[in-house]
């Protein structure tokens, strides 16, 4: 007998319904058709031919052809995404729409090319704007490869200024890959959300996907019953109705249809369907209504409130130093339970993860609230700059980033003056963009266009150097900023920034014809501002000085010939007729400062002496310039080392951080070696003063007022209990009682680093139940640090399953692992054993949530890095071994 093909009645009843929702959605996408056309001549003229023969075939580059520039877009979106499922219905995981966009031909052109991914195509019609003639096509076709989706003409279209509208229906597939137009839930309810930038709106829809290819958006979401459409603008609902079978299942289609966007590029655009018990918190700026939406339950219990109360505050602050108001009638601000980075400036609807936008206070710490405060500082940045001034391509993206997140800081300062948030801009920016910065798989801040331009190219760039490197304001590191700064306060944001040539070339010019950058020019000529910029956006790496205090020499590279470094020469206290030259003071300069080995100890013996003499920004850039100076052979690394000693007496959290963030890397080096004992009685030495001296807030389940004293104190307990303080030790058995928020992650990574499986368990269960993100971090993070083998094992399998651990939380997971002694193999194995897996899921595009992605550039980072670490171990061994044998003899 041969084979038969069964359908059970409940998967018959299931088809059924999905294809007459289906045909009613497709009813539905021909009535908005019908609507597009209506108008159309249906009687076509002959068409020119032209005199001499238009190139065809695909573009020299992977940039587009500009001789079509679109000027509007009017698309309609529908998602078919059901709220609630039942026995007959499934999930859909898919979305149609159309797309009508009026183009300006300026030079004559037998091809259209735009972008599109992964959409299948299925209609195309291209008409003459103003005579309705349609102008037949030979064909069409989406290249996945190159992402144009190319229409081949049978007559040019004339590029003398005339108008044409191309229309396209187009359906693709809802991914849960966090890019383009992607579905997300909670628990059983499904919404569905927009990432474009860098380039994934061509994932929803055909698009002129440029940065500098701006236009008008006018957006049609249709949408289930039942749920609610958000986007850049503001919106109104009509409620269209359809019934199935008989009134056996009914259905509502809500089409949201939102108010024209500004003129802007394609990577801002965003909407979001969400159930409609979604909740949101409102307020109003001026007459602009400020919503921020999230899940009910956080709304209604307040978590919204410390981000609501800081964008008033920040938009205030922005307003008055661009001298130029929010430009939209309204701004709402969404979390959504997945998302890649930690937020998403799309104009008028900024998207971010929820641990970026939600504070519960008594609950998530300090770390968190200041995480909240700086994403929202520099989203809301980026509505001026980025939004209304956005770069002209992708390779000078720092124009963007840099200026966002140099303003946060700022921004973040007037919302919150007590922090002295400006402090930290040294550790939280310079020296993460110096850390990549002394590699040679560095990168300058701007590249030619020519090497940057597929999209793994594009997202290469979103690291620590083009967000953080133009981060400090000196005349000898981002000149540009400073002129920035200065224009911003002297002219507010000129229409010739906004509508005028983005490129930095262009834009560096305007400033400079403004006389912005007055105390570093020839008052004669701009060349050489012109050269100082040129020479810090095109170059990377940064510079090294040597200063040579016996003979008064300084030597360094060219880019500071023309720089003035600021010099102080104070007198020491405790050496008799004896000085000591401090540089660079407050790291005010983009560059690393080394000294004659005489005048290093003199700086250290003023350091043990009397540490409040040397600046305290400085106190911690002596420490980090002689580590990585070491690293680099200029100096030894038992001086470096040596520049550690003084801690014992210091209090501070800049030079403890400074100090701690290099001293992790040799125990990283050495944890499996006999290097490690000497050391960890080392560091139980010098942490012991500074734990007692947060020993009163500790012991009583406190935390002291001051923000770097916060943080200090956790570096205390972190540092102290794992490295044997006895006092320290016994917070353990707090794990399962009630812990300052500031102190839940160390305290949960200590507790389940010394406990077992039964601890390890207890964990995971409060994790998987939690609902506040910061909660759901800080266990996620302790989970990490357990010290059984099987454990971890079992943990690097949860990120496989986004039940447990969710995507965007993966690739910080296994990070997590691999800083773990015990998990470092592990860690390394797993991804090995599952890299087709991981590469299918995209992991080296998921970005973490300082907002930096893992890319090509990367990897080549982590092999150079790797490389020069095992070179150092060999070569440093026994004479880190040898100094911290020598200071455990004096213990």
């Amino acid at each position: 007998m041969a084979k038969g093909v069964y359908i059970s009645k409940a998967l018959a009843i299931a088809t059924i319904v999905l294809t007459v929702s289906a045909v009613c959605g497709i009813v539905l996408m021909v009535i908005l058709y019908q609507m597009q056309i209506e108008k159309k001549s249906p009687v076509r003229p002959p068409s020119p031919v032209p005199t001499t023969p238009l190139p065809t075939g695909p573009p020299p580059t992977l940039r587009l052809p500009k001789n079509l520039i679109p000027e509007s877009y009017k698309i309609y979106i529908q998602p078919f995404l059901y709220t609630k499922l039942n026995n007959v219905t499934e999930q859909s995981y898919f979305f149609k729409g159309n797309s009508t966009v009026r183009l300006k031909c300026v030079k004559d052109t037998r091809s259209i090319f735009l972008h599109a991914a992964f959409l299948s195509v299925t209609h195309v019609v291209v008409t003459h704007s103003d005579t309705q003639k349609e102008i037949d096509y030979e064909r069409y076709q989406v290249q996945n490869e190159t992402n144009f989706f190319e229409i081949l003409l049978k007559d040019a279209l004339i590029g003398n200024g005339s108008y044409y509208n191309l229309f396209t229906v187009f359906e693709g597939e809802l991914h849960d890959d966090l890019a383009g137009l992607y579905s997300s839930q909670y628990t059983e309810k499904v919404d569905e959300e927009s990432q474009m930038q860098p380039t994934d709106a061509r994932r929803v829809f055909p698009c002129f996907d440029e940065p500098d290819m701006k236009a008008v958006f006018n957006i049609t979401v249709i949408h289930r019953d039942g749920t609610t459409a958000l986007s850049n603008t503001k919106g109104k609902t009509i409620v269209y109705e359809a019934f199935l079978s008989h009134q056996l299942i009914y259905y509502s289609w809500i089409a949201t249809t939102f108010d024209p966007t500004p003129v802007m590029s394609t990577y801002l655009l965003a909407f979001t369907v969400t159930v409609q018990d979604f909740g949101r918190k409102s307020d109003k700026h001026d007459t602009k209504e400020i919503k921020i939406w999230a899940r009910p339950e956080a709304v209604a219990a307040g978590h919204a409130n410390y981000a609501m109360e800081i964008t008033l505050k920040i938009l205030e602050y922005y307003e008055n130093l661009f001298k130029m108001k929010y430009q939209l009638n309204k701004l709402d601000q969404i979390a959504v339970p997945d998302f890649s980075g930690s937020g998403m400036e799309n104009w008028g609807l900024v998207m971010y993860r929820e641990s970026a936008l939600l504070y519960e206070e008594g609950v998530s710490s300090a770390s968190n609230k200041e995480f909240v405060a700086t994403v929202v500082a520099h989203e809301l940045a980026h509505q001026w700059f980025g939004n209304l001034v956005t770069m002209k391509w992708w390779n000078n993206l720092w124009l963007n980033e840099g200026l966002a997140t140099f303003l946060s800081y700022f921004g973040v300062n007037y919302a919150e003056p007590m922090w002295n948030i400006k402090d930290l801009i040294i550790l939280k920016e310079i020296r993460v963009a110096m850390e990549v910065d002394c590699l040679n798989s560095s990168h300058p801040l701007s590249l030619p266009e020519s090497e940057v331009e597929d999209p793994d190219d594009i997202a290469e760039l979103f690291d620590g150097i083009t967000y953080s490197k133009v981060s400090l304001m000196s005349p000898c590191s981002p000149s540009v900023l400073r002129l920035e700064t200065y224009q911003i306060h002297n002219e507010g944001v000129s229409e010739r920034m906004i509508y005028g040539d983005k490129g930095h070339d262009r834009y560096n010019q305007h400033m400079i014809r403004q006389s912005i950058l007055l105390p570093y020019q020839d008052t004669n000529t701009h060349k050489d501002v012109v050269g100082i910029m040129k020479t810090w956006t095109e170059q990377p790496g940064y510079p090294v000085i040597t200063i040579n205090t016996s003979t008064g020499m300084i030597h360094g590279v060219a880019l500071l010939s023309i720089c003035s470094i600021p010099l102080v020469r104070v007198p020491a206290y405790e050496i008799k007729d004896d000085a000591w030259l401090l540089a660079n003071v407050n790291c005010t300069g983009y560059y690393r400062v080394n000294y004659d080995e005489q005048n290093w100890n003199k700086l250290i013996h003023q350091l043990e002496s009397n540490h409040p003499a040397i600046p305290l920004i400085s106190r911690g850039q002596l420490i980090d310039d002689a580590f990585n100076l070491a690293r680099a052979k200029y100096i030894n690394v038992t001086l470096a080392l040596t520049t550690t000693k003084y801690l014992i007496n210091e209090t501070d959290y800049v030079p403890w951080e400074s100090a701690l963030k290099n001293l992790r890397y040799f125990m990283l080096m050495f944890d499996r070696s006999e290097v490690y004992g000497p050391m960890q009685k080392y560091l139980h030495k010098q942490i012991a003063p500074l734990y007692e001296y947060f020993k009163k807030y500790t012991d009583n389940m406190t935390v002291p007022l001051d923000l770097a004293d916060q943080y200090n104190q956790i570096n205390a307990i972190s540092v102290a209990c794992s490295n044997g303080v006895l006092e320290c030790t016994q917070l353990n058995f707090l794990f399962q009682h009630s812990i300052p928020p500031n102190l839940k992650s160390t305290i949960y990574c200590n507790a389940i680093a010394a406990g077992d499986e039964h601890d390890w368990d207890f964990a995971w269960e409060k994790y998987d139940t939690a609902t506040i993100a910061t909660m759901k971090d800080d266990l996620r993070y302790g989970l990490s640090c357990t010290k059984k083998i099987w454990l971890l094992n079992r943990y690097l399998g949860y990120t496989l399953d986004h039940n447990k651990i969710r995507k965007m939380d993966a690739a910080s997971t296994i990070t997590y692992i691999a800083k773990n002694v015990a998990g470092q193999a592990l860690a390394w194995d797993f991804i090995r054993a599952h890299w087709t897996y991981i590469s299918q899921e995209d992991f080296q595009q998921v970005c973490s949530e300082d907002g930096s992605c893992v890319a090509k550039r990367a990897l080549e980072q982590v092999i150079e890095r790797t490389e020069a670490n095992i070179k150092w171990v060999k070569e440093n061994k026994q004479t880190v071994l040898n100094w911290f044998v020598e200071q455990s003899k004096v213990l």
